[in-house]
């Protein structure tokens, strides 16, 4: 531990240099932030993957998309592709994206698209023949060149921001004043059961202004689903699971399907991971592997998108499994959505 601070709490301090004088040329206006005629929304957090950002712009979908025309514009991380990409009925995660491939094929209604930059994505959107009436930015709260009007930042429970350190010594992609930034700071990943003191423990660590709520959710996990569509799980109590797993967190997926089963053989690769044919090999061995007849293959939501695009044998496309998850709010949401539907009503700029 010591070795670890005296190599990277030197580069630690430098990063943060660095993203505080970038922070500060915006707060004075030396770098120049834009606005834009039509209420944006940010979904972000301040630290390294794994806060369910996706999940929470998801369920901001679901309440906005009946009465208003929805945008969401992402980075598309790790696509195949640059510059500006409007989602079709054709893409694939290779063009836009996994998370922005998840949102898509669920509400295939909305506007889904992917800019590294934000500012030029934002104005391609606008110049849709029908311009969205609200733009949700999916991770975009370090993109400081767009003034978004609703900034809601996610806070790991498991990885508090006020235990943690700035990269590449911790998790911390900007210092904890950056929070300031945020109108809602939502913890994510509750224990379903936190108690009302440790709610009252964390909002004092994190230090809110009096402009600032604070909420708390939970993820829910939905049905299984199937990656083909049409298969029906055959996962029993005494049969066996090889999970597949690409994102940050692994670790609450993997917990949760020992309600399914207790004998899991898991294979984690990086987040966001493309899987290569020498990948899918390795999995097909792992799988062989199991001497169980009563065997699956399950993986997350967002690695579905990836799997459904590799070379899998049908027979074993037939046996791969995933679990959607939702966020459950452990606070009354109600202000929230409120505040911001009305926020979108009112402030509906044209």
């Amino acid at each position: 531990m010591v070795f670890k601070y005296l190599t990277l709490g030197p580069l630690s301090v430098l990063y943060g240099l660095g993203v505080n004088l970038r922070n500060r040329l915006f707060n004075l206006g030396i770098l120049e932030t834009h606005e834009f005629d039509v209420p944006i929304i940010c979904v972000g957090n301040i630290t390294v993957g794994g806060t369910g950002k996706t999940p929470h712009t998801e369920a901001l979908i679901k309440v906005l998309k009946n009465d208003y025309r929805v945008a969401c514009l992402s980075r598309g991380y790790k696509r195949k592709t640059s510059g500006f990409v409007l989602a079709t009925e054709k893409s694939t995660a290779n063009d836009i994206g996994d998370e922005p491939m998840q949102i898509k094929t669920k509400f295939p209604d909305i506007t889904v698209a992917v800019d590294a930059d934000r500012v030029r994505g934002i104005k391609k959107l606008m110049q849709l023949p029908e311009k969205p009436e609200v733009i949700i930015l999916d991770d975009g709260f370090q993109h400081r060149y767009v003034k978004a009007d609703i900034n809601i930042m996610l806070v790991d429970y498991n990885c508090p921001i006020y235990e943690d350190c700035l990269l590449p010594l911790g998790r911390l992609r900007e210092s904890l004043h950056a929070k300031d930034r945020a109108n809602y700071i939502i913890v994510t990943k509750c224990p379903p059961n936190i108690s009302p003191i440790e709610k009252r423990i964390i909002s004092k660590h994190l230090d809110l202004r009096a402009y600032q709520q604070l909420l708390f959710t939970t993820m829910k996990y939905g049905d299984i689903l199937p990656l083909d569509g049409s298969s029906h799980c055959p996962i029993t109590s005494k049969g066996s699971i090889l999970c597949i797993t690409g994102i940050a967190q692994p670790a609450p997926y993997v917990e949760y399907l020992k309600k399914y089963s207790e004998q899991i053989k898991h294979i984690a690769f990086p987040d966001h991971h493309n899987y290569s044919d020498s990948d899918i090999q390795r999995i097909l061995q792992e799988y062989a592997k199991i001497d169980n007849p009563n065997k699956c293959i399950f993986t997350t939501e967002k690695d579905a998108v990836r799997l459904k695009l590799c070379n899998l044998p049908e027979e074993i496309r037939q046996q791969i499994f995933y679990i959607p998850i939702e966020p459950e709010f452990l606070t009354p949401r109600d202000q929230l959505i409120k505040n911001i539907y009305d926020y979108v009503r009112q402030d509906k700029r044209k």
